[in-house]
């Protein structure tokens, strides 16, 4: 999908690279607040955006998710599709978000899009999804895939949506 909303310098509209995010267009696009959605991978980003896969779920799968408002936190609200991963070994393609300073990483975060900054999330809890890895996997700025088991999370403590636990990464 490409979002055609921006215009060169003489003004005429141009059309925009695909972008790796499932929904497109720019930050706040669909009156999305920042920190929510799928997350938005800039066309001036020095990182290509994820290519195309047919062995990994889909992003798309796992940002088309409604949420609901509770009194002290935001819920997912899971469809069928969602809840057909729950459970069972899948696959994930992303970018690693490390948690610490090691070159191998046993716990990181996996996002839709790459970071634009060390202290910013690219996009809601619906575009990551914290993996716990049964080996260490070398930190990467490139696209990882890892194959774990992979888990919907309805109420964690730290807001996240989605785990995937005794991970390993996959080429």
């Amino acid at each position: 999908m490409a979002w055609a909303g921006a215009s060169s310098a003489a003004g005429t509209s141009q059309p925009q690279p695909p972008l790796s995010s499932p929904l497109g267009g720019p930050p706040g696009a669909g009156g999305l607040p920042p920190g929510s959605g799928a997350g938005y991978h800039s066309p001036q980003s020095p990182i290509k955006p994820l290519p195309r896969r047919e062995d990994v779920v889909p992003w798309s799968t796992l940002t088309g998710l409604t949420k609901k408002t509770l009194k002290t936190r935001i819920a997912p609200v899971f469809n069928a599709e969602q809840k057909a991963l729950d459970g069972k070994v899948q696959r994930i393609q992303g970018f690693m978000v490390p948690m610490d300073t090691r070159p191998l990483q046993r716990h990181f975060l996996l996002t839709s899009v790459p970071l634009t900054c060390a202290f910013c999330i690219p996009g809601g809890p619906e575009s990551m999804v914290e993996v716990k890895a049964s080996v260490g996997v070398p930190y990467s700025l490139e696209p990882i895939v890892v194959e774990g088991e992979f888990k919907l999370l309805g109420n964690d403590e730290y807001g996240l949506f989605y785990r995937m636990v005794n991970a390993e990464p996959v080429k």
